[in-house]
């Protein structure tokens, strides 16, 4: 009523009928708000998993040539694209089956998640390929692990655990992320990039569970070295730094997969809210959680209207541009944790919320159902590089088990850290 008063006192000269009309308007309009409000709170997180069981299960039972893993599907098709176990995503797949065996507990489930974590043994005992170890074996290995208790798992993941520091150049202070040449990287200087982040779960995991501490000191100064170089002062993150690796001084922040060296690339972004919340998990350091709110507020704050990012927030051509639904389920999952170490309970709330429209939007709008066996559609893997632009890909799967998981175990009031790795 207050806008029909204000606008009567402006002089705007409404008819009594056109009154009626708009206030039957804003009210259908109120109603569908609640509406809309109320199917958020009433997601069914169950009816997610269990279509993500069903899908995986199709997938299973496409019965794929031994020793191969599945890492995406192309736009307009139903077959996976498959990789060996060097591959950066082989760890995704096998994860994704822990997970759902932890939510399902079919021993099928079970069975073949062990098949395709063995795979990955290699890993442990050859010199190190680049940073993904973590991505590889501690999603595989370590999701096995927490679930069973399984000592070969344990011993696999300690010896990765050794094998990634192996990268760790203590003259900067980070792990290195690709020892070899890649194009603008400077080869044979330092290069470290924002992906890096997650892998630091690993050392962090066996530095308590077995390993040396030192596993856990180049996890932190890896995380503070980041942090000091990696953000610009709006706090969005670079793709890359280079530095010189016998001084350990910047040489530049770059990208590799954003639109250009200063925008925000959407995973890039991810990578961060969701590596330095973990960094919080296993430090306690109130930096990092300080830190951390501050890189996800101008993520939230640059989301479009639908909560799910374009590939990068800067490209030029948006809002034709394509999305990234595996940066909005790594934000998510994220999210859900984040809320656990805010002692702000607005802010708390809101990272909740936020996260749940994400799965809801990304279940409503995202899912593949009969178009192939992957859980979701619209990803973007390298958009400059031309490559994996709107498919389906593994990795989007496995956060989107992750944090459906969480906000399950959030809902039925347990512990998140039944998530993360426990330790002993």
């Amino acid at each position: 009523m207050n806008i029909y008063r204000e606008r009567i006192s402006m002089g705007a000269k409404l008819q009594v009928p056109g009154l009626i009309f708009m206030a039957l308007f804003l009210l259908i309009g109120c109603m569908g708000s609640k509406e809309r409000n109320e199917s958020n709170l009433n997601f069914d997180v169950d009816k997610q998993l269990d279509y993500c069981v069903t899908q995986s299960e199709k997938t299973i039972a496409l019965n794929f040539k031994d020793q191969m893993i599945p890492r995406n599907v192309a736009t307009n098709s139903s077959a996976w694209r498959l990789v060996e176990y060097k591959d950066w995503t082989s760890g995704f797949w096998p994860g994704e089956l822990w997970y759902l065996y932890e939510f399902a507990g079919d021993k099928k489930l079970k069975t073949f998640a062990d098949k395709f974590t063995r795979y990955l043994t290699p890993l442990s005992v050859t010199p190190a390929l680049d940073h993904d170890l973590g991505f590889q074996v501690f999603n595989s290995f370590g999701n096995g692990y927490r679930l069973t208790e399984n000592p070969e798992y344990k011993d696999v993941i300690l010896k990765t655990a050794d094998t990634l520091a192996t990268l760790f150049n203590p003259k900067v202070g980070t792990i290195l992320s690709w020892p070899r040449e890649v194009p603008n990287m400077e080869w044979p200087q330092h290069n470290t990039i924002m992906d890096n982040m997650i892998n630091l779960e690993l050392l962090f995991w066996a530095s308590k569970n077995g390993g040396n501490i030192s596993l856990y000191n180049k996890a932190v100064s890896h995380a503070e070295v980041t942090m000091k170089n990696h953000f610009r002062p709006d706090y969005t993150s670079y793709h890359v730094v280079i530095y010189d690796k016998d001084t350990g001084k910047k040489i530049k922040g770059v990208t590799h997969q954003g639109y250009n060296d200063e925008s925000m690339w959407a995973r890039g972004q991810a990578w961060a809210i969701y590596g330095y919340t973990m960094v919080y998990r296993e430090t306690r350091d109130p930096k990092f959680l300080d830190f951390v709110h501050k890189v996800t507020k101008v993520y939230l704050d640059r989301l479009p209207k639908d909560l799910i990012p374009y590939w990068d927030f800067d490209a030029p051509g948006i809002p034709n541009e394509p999305k990234d639904a595996s940066a909005a389920v790594i934000v998510a999952s994220a999210l859900i944790e984040l809320s656990t170490y805010t002692k702000d309970e607005t802010l708390a709330k809101k990272y909740v919320d936020k996260a749940e429209q994400m799965l809801a939007e990304l279940s409503m709008n995202y899912q593949s159902r009969n178009m192939n066996t992957a859980n979701l559609l619209h990803s973007t893997g390298h958009k400059p590089a031309g490559s994996e632009i709107d498919y389906s890909i593994i990795y989007a799967d496995y956060y989107y088990v992750e944090a459906l998981l969480r906000l399950k175990k959030m809902k039925a009031g347990k512990p998140l850290n039944s998530i993360a790795l426990k330790t002993e």
